[in-house]
């Protein structure tokens, strides 16, 4: 029991996403608990409430909020600290508060008037897909607002900074609302209607159940080796349609691997300097620290390579249909995207997506590491939108599957 309203996001649908009508700026102890609880349960929630407009709702409190669930002792954005990499595909679309560093302002248009901070005639840039996708829909058809989803993805660096454990939104300004036709555009004839600048999400939990037996038995003894500086590694590169991880065209910056183990210099087509011990290895499947559930949580854009672990030894057979039984390290980079996507395409489907109408004041809170999420849409330069994020490297790796799990899913 809650000490405060709650309903569900979607009516009838109770496993994903609620509503909790407070402002978690007036939380107590108790509430925070009982919210980190309902967070890990349900994945997303949407504080609304009145006293959530009209910049009741500070940074500061953002942040505090955030910090609540946990993070690095640093205190630090999850994508770091300081000056941000201008190569970065993440360049062009973060603000920072120079108030409140770790909080970013995101939207669209011109900010008019000064902004904790951020000073006026400063350009916010919603991204459209046509920067990111190899493909992109018809100048006819973005006009009478054709959409896709943008990047399906993680809030995370990558590299040298754990994956924050939260990341919260809050709505500033909204334009007049308006809806856009989602379309998948990989032949699955797949599309949804949804509200203009929405943010999509989906249960990593759900994409991990609807795995097939064989799936499952690959996932729980998998692990992705994200890319140095990833988000700059990929920058020549360009997207799938759905958004779910990248073409394989040979288009990625060099590395300039050393064999002690480093790399780059940011030289042309280079990424910048990196070492082997901040690279970040992570199991394709968290575990819920609550639920105990299992959450196929793989950002499939910055994938470089994957290790599968063989079966564990058992006297009992495993079944002859079993993917990687003796192991295998996929280091083709388009061998591993096919496989991941293979792994993740079903989790996006339209009836498992959960697209936010957003309204001036929602408090969006969601369990980073337990859901992928994306940006939606297409804005004119003109149109006026403004979101605060915040999220905090975390203090630990995601944890993954235990001999239980292996035990579990490699016996099917």
């Amino acid at each position: 029991m809650t000490g405060f309203p709650i309903a569900p996001l979607v009516e009838g649908k109770t496993g994903f996403g609620l509503y909790v009508f407070a402002n978690p700026a007036l939380a107590s102890e108790a509430d925070l608990e009982e919210f980190k609880r309902l967070l890990f349960i349900h994945s997303v929630l949407v504080f609304r409430h009145e006293t959530l407009t009209g910049g009741s709702f500070t940074p500061k409190q953002q942040l505090d909020l955030t910090a609540a669930f946990g993070s690095a002792p640093t205190g630090i954005y999850g994508h770091g600290a300081g000056k941000k990499q201008e190569k970065s595909i993440l360049h062009p679309d973060l603000v920072t508060l120079p108030t409140v560093p770790q909080v970013q302002l995101i939207g669209n248009g011109l900010v008019t008037e000064p902004h904790h901070g951020v000073p006026p005639g400063t350009r916010l840039n919603h991204p459209h897909h046509r920067t990111f996708h190899r493909t992109r829909v018809s100048d006819e058809d973005d006009v009478k607002g054709v959409t896709r989803f943008y990047r399906w993805h993680i809030d995370a660096a990558l590299y040298a900074l754990y994956p924050p454990i939260v990341t919260t939104l809050h709505a500033i300004k909204l334009p007049p609302p308006s809806t856009q036709l989602l379309r998948y555009d990989d032949g699955s004839n797949d599309e949804l209607n949804v509200s203009i600048g929405t943010t999509a999400f989906i249960s990593g939990a759900t994409a991990f159940d609807i795995l097939t037996p064989a799936q499952k038995s690959l996932v729980v003894r998998g692990y992705i080796k994200y890319a140095p500086h990833p988000y700059v590694w990929m920058g020549p590169a360009k997207s799938r349609p759905t958004g779910l991880g990248m073409e394989s065209e040979g288009l990625e910056l060099s590395l300039g691997e050393n064999e002690d183990g480093t790399g780059g210099g940011g030289g042309p087509g280079e990424v910048p300097e990196w070492s082997e011990d901040k690279v970040m290895v992570f199991p394709m499947v968290w575990k819920n620290p609550v639920t105990r559930k299992l959450h196929l949580q793989i950002h499939p854009s910055a994938i470089h390579s994957i290790i599968i672990d063989p079966l564990p030894q058992s006297p009992t057979p495993f079944p002859i249909d079993t993917l990687y039984p003796t192991g295998a390290k996929i280091t083709d980079l388009k061998e591993a995207r096919d496989l991941v996507y293979s792994l993740q395409r079903a989790g996006i489907a339209p009836d498992l997506v959960y697209a936010h109408d957003w309204q001036e004041g929602d408090v969006c809170l969601f369990h980073n590491r337990g859901v992928l999420h994306s940006v939606v849409g297409a804005f004119p330069k003109e149109t006026v939108r403004m979101f605060h994020q915040c999220n905090l490297a975390g203090s630990e790796a995601p944890a993954g599957p235990e001999d239980a799990d292996l035990e579990l899913f490699c016996h099917y």
